[in-house]
Formats: C-alpha cells, sequence, structure tokens
C-alpha cells in the first residue's frame, strides 16, 4: 500500500468512529482536521468535499461488515452452522466499542438518510439489501443440507433477523436496557429453533455471545 493510500486509509479508520458517534451527517472536514490533526487543506487533497467523504466512510464501513461478520461465517459449513456463526460475529461487530464507540453507522445512517435521496442513501439502501439477501441466502442453504424446514421462507427469516437485531440496537444504546443481549438470544434461538426440521427441534443452541 502507497503512502497516501495508508493515510487515507488511517484518516477513514478515524471517520468511521467519529461517524458511529455523532452520524455520517454529523462529520464534517473540520471536526475530522481536529481528530487526525491534519489541516483542512490536507483533508481537502483526499477527499475534495464532504460527500466524498461522507460515501468513502461508507464504503470502508461496508466492507468492515463483510470481513468481520460475513467472510469467517460463510466459511464455516453450510446450515445452521453458519447462521449461528453470523449472528454471532454481528453481534461481536455492534459491540466493539473501539471500532464503532457509538454503535452500527448503517444502522444510524438509514434513519439520518430515509427521506434525503442521493448517491449516500443509495448506497446505503443497497448495502442493506445485500445484507438482508446474504442472511437468506445462508437460511436457504440451510434448507438444502437438511438442517432447516423445507417449508421455510428464507427472505422471511432473513426480515425477522434484521429486524431483530435494528431493536436490539436501539433497545441497548437508545433505551441502555438491561436485558438487551439476553432479549437478542432468545428472539435469535427461537428463530432458529422455529426454522429447524423437526429432528432437531429439541438441540440445544450454543452461542458464544454474551447471555
Amino acid at each position: 500500500m502507497s503512502k497516501g493510500k495508508s493515510t487515507k486509509k488511517q484518516i477513514l479508520d478515524t471517520a468511521v468512529r467519529i461517524a458511529s458517534t455523532f452520524g455520517i451527517q454529523g462529520i464534517t472536514i473540520g471536526k475530522l482536521a481536529g481528530a487526525t490533526g491534519m489541516s483542512k487543506s490536507g483533508l481537502f487533497a483526499h477527499f475534495e468535499k464532504k460527500d466524498n467523504l461522507q460515501l468513502e466512510i461508507m464504503k470502508l464501513a461496508s466492507e468492515n461488515f463483510v470481513e468481520t461478520v460475513f467472510i469467517p461465517a460463510f466459511k464455516k459449513q453450510k446450515g445452521e452452522e453458519r447462521i449461528l456463526a453470523m449472528f454471532e460475529n454481528w453481534m461481536s461487530y455492534l459491540n466493539d466499542g473501539q471500532t464503532l464507540p457509538g454503535g452500527s453507522i448503517f444502522i444510524s445512517a438509514s434513519f439520518e438518510l430515509d427521506d434525503r435521496p442521493g448517491e449516500l442513501r443509495s448506497f446505503v439502501q443497497k448495502s442493506q439489501e445485500d445484507l438482508i439477501r446474504n442472511i437468506a441466502k445462508a437460511a436457504s442453504l440451510a434448507i438444502e443440507v437438511g438442517d432447516f424446514r423445507k417449508d421455510l421462507n428464507p427472505d422471511e427469516f432473513a426480515k425477522r433477523l434484521y429486524s431483530y437485531v435494528l431493536g436490539y440496537h436501539h433497545y441497548k444504546r437508545m433505551l441502555n436496557h438491561p436485558d438487551s443481549d439476553s432479549f437478542i438470544r432468545k428472539a435469535f434461538c427461537d428463530l432458529v429453533g422455529d426454522a429447524r426440521t423437526e429432528n432437531k427441534k429439541h438441540k440445544e443452541i450454543k452461542l458464544k455471545v454474551a447471555n
């Protein structure tokens, strides 16, 4: 990686942390300059305008999510094992206080940008649609290998899991609910239990996430 690309990556890593706390609309060249110790003119040389900076932040956040959540999960065996790994990775990702001190950028950006058409909103929308599609794909493979029942609707499974995570994020971050982790764990286990084939219904679901 060239020095210029390395510097830009370091800037964006800092920007992701700031955007996690202040939101994608709250990120500014001035705020980023203060956090990185760079001049505004130096940052402008990398991004030229705020819109470019915001889009680059969301692209890096998307890459981080895929590398942290999906790539390790899709290395697991097809079926329930992959679904469990995906969920465990997702919870770890959301609760990484160093990388995302304020929680998911994509969840907050979904609220910030829902009525603001443009390239940034389109990117966030597509990223979330891809996320749901990948969950549905994993559920389809679980049906294929016999872990999930044949009449399960993979798209519905994916939408329900996505909705549970959105609710979890809100309960934990905004409402500071002490039972947030146990709630999401139970909701996920119930979702998987309902999706299973009859002969697997009573098998214990072991998760490597907080109770």
